[in-house]
């Protein structure tokens, strides 16, 4: 055999050996590839997968609880039991945003103070609103709002009515009679030609809308985060409240003031600061004696700093917060890197002293 033979010889059984080693390589990371897509799902933990992607809501019940919404607005929260709702399914709800959640009221009774009413109109009225200086004063089982009406001529106007529910849980004001100038306007029209559309503009007022003779407001537009919603069945003139009552709640007024002023949340997932908590299982305690627990879901942190936190055995978490606006300097500090490194210094002195022992 020729040299020049044998070198073609040679160069073909190299490339098919190379082809054949190529091909044992592929064939090896096919069945490898195969291999771990039949692999069975229980390689990772079911319930740290599940848990991640909770999306179960959260049981709320409350008693006695001054709760803020906004600045310029508050509601007092007998009791109440239902849910904590997320708006957006995949935002998990978090104290840090208001907006990220809802209140979704099963059944009970929460209470507005007819003045606070007013004053959160007035102070969130828009500048071209046709209807200013508002006050609300009870008569009976009804309402007088008062106001002055600018429409060429300014005008002390009042407008008596009655409160009810709407099926979609909005509160409606029925107007019955209006006065102008303490004149009455017969079938809401007179010499002035002043409409109910006149006085509540339905364009610039948010959650207000005027429907013949009814001002309907939608609270979830009108007042600030943390939202409120639930099946009202029932609005009544208790001065100096107007209280609503969702579902079938019982309203024994005597035997609610006995119960501590707490807010607990149990299940699903709840973001606040920088905790994520998981099967949530928070309770906040009024640390006061108050009639009323003052709470600000939006600017909770000052009250947590403020309070007293523990865990429970089952994981859970008890907070004993102070009211809002407490001004009681606080004695905490943050314990330093200088600190740990020398076990001599004592412990905080906010430290409860059953910790210590």
């Amino acid at each position: 055999m020729s040299l020049t033979r044998q070198r073609n010889v040679l160069l073909v059984c190299a490339v098919v050996l190379v082809i054949f080693c190529l091909g044992l390589l592929l064939w090896h990371l096919h069945s490898r590839t195969t291999a771990a897509s039949a692999a069975p799902e229980t390689a990772v933990p079911h319930t740290l997968a599940s848990s991640s992607n909770d999306t179960s809501p959260t049981t709320l019940y409350a008693h006695n609880i001054r709760l803020h919404k906004g600045p310029n607005f508050r509601i007092y929260i007998r009791w109440i039991h239902g849910q904590m709702l997320r708006t957006h399914p995949d935002v998990t709800p978090s104290f840090d945003d208001p907006d990220s959640f809802v209140l979704e009221i099963e059944k009970g009774v929460v209470r507005a103070n007819i003045g606070d009413v007013a004053n959160y109109l007035n102070a969130n009225m828009p500048s071209d609103a046709a209807l200013k200086n508002i006050s609300i004063v009870p008569d009976g089982d009804q309402l007088k709002l008062r106001g002055t009406a600018h429409k060429v001529i300014s005008m002390p106007v009042e407008l008596e009515g009655t409160l009810s529910s709407t099926p979609d849980g909005r509160v409606q004001f029925h107007v019955a009679r209006i006065t102008a100038l303490k004149i009455p306007i017969k079938g809401l029209l007179g010499g002035f030609h002043i409409q109910l559309a006149d006085l509540v503009h339905a364009t610039n007022v948010a959650g207000v809308e005027v429907s013949g003779n009814d001002i309907i407001f939608d609270t979830q537009r009108l007042l600030p985060p943390p939202h409120i919603r639930g099946r009202l069945t029932a609005l009544h003139v208790s001065p100096p409240d107007i209280e609503v009552i969702y579902g079938d709640a019982s309203d024994d007024d005597a035997q609610l003031a006995k119960w501590h002023n707490f807010l607990r949340l149990n299940g699903g997932t709840l973001a606040f600061g920088k905790l994520t908590m998981q099967y949530v299982d928070l309770t906040m305690i009024d640390a006061t004696k108050d009639p009323w627990f003052d709470l600000d879901l939006v600017n909770y942190q000052a009250q947590l700093v403020k309070g007293y936190t523990r865990m429970t055995p089952q994981a859970g978490l008890e907070i004993f917060m102070p009211n809002v606006g407490d001004q009681q300097a606080s004695n905490q500090s943050e314990i330093s890197l200088e600190w740990l490194r020398d076990r001599n210094r004592s412990v905080p002195a906010d430290i409860p002293a059953s910790v210590k022992k």
